[in-house]
């Protein structure tokens, strides 16, 4: 006799309604703490950049891959795009499209790391500006991993609380 047929999830609804949250905490709460945590870590890679440019100036010549002018480039900009993105994210302004700027910021910053540890460079990668630490390229990995989480999940859950722009 075959056995009967079952949907994976109930018709009609989502994977949503098989996530347990505890008791109190919505969807929208996860959301905002994940809004605020990748906020403040941006804001605090930025400024630390922005503190001591030349540092950072010599982290993105250290990966030997983009050319002295983009180099310079890179190094004296990032810090404040870092610093808009995390205020975006903490006032809650543009959520999605800053996510998805992470996710592509922080998909660039993971493909420099892993392309240092490939080539055997020993570097400190400048993350959060300079830093005694070179080499430990696979906690760099992890937490860049990580915090891509946090965006992906941003870009596909904007609803959050205490955010000056209602998500849709």
């Amino acid at each position: 006799m075959p056995l009967p047929h079952r949907e994976p999830w109930p018709a009609g609804r989502g994977r949503e309604r098989h996530l347990r949250l505890p008791p109190g905490v919505s969807g929208a709460w996860v959301s905002t703490a994940c809004r605020l945590a990748l906020g403040a870590v941006w804001i605090w890679a930025g400024v630390a950049k922005a503190a001591d440019p030349f540092a950072t100036l010599r982290s993105v010549r250290a990966y030997q891959l983009l050319p002295e002018g983009a180099v310079q480039v890179v190094a004296f900009g990032l810090p404040f795009f870092e610093i808009a993105l995390g205020g975006l994210l903490v006032l809650g302004l543009l959520v999605r499209p800053v996510a998805v700027a992470s996710l592509v910021v922080l998909g660039l910053f993971t493909a420099a790391i892993a392309s240092a540890w490939a080539r055997g460079l020993n570097i400190d990668c400048g993350c959060f500006g300079a830093s005694a630490t070179q080499g430990a390229y696979g906690w760099e990995l992890l937490r860049d991993v990580t915090f891509s989480l946090l965006a992906a999940r941003l870009v596909a859950r904007t609803q959050s609380r205490l955010a000056l722009e209602r998500s849709r």
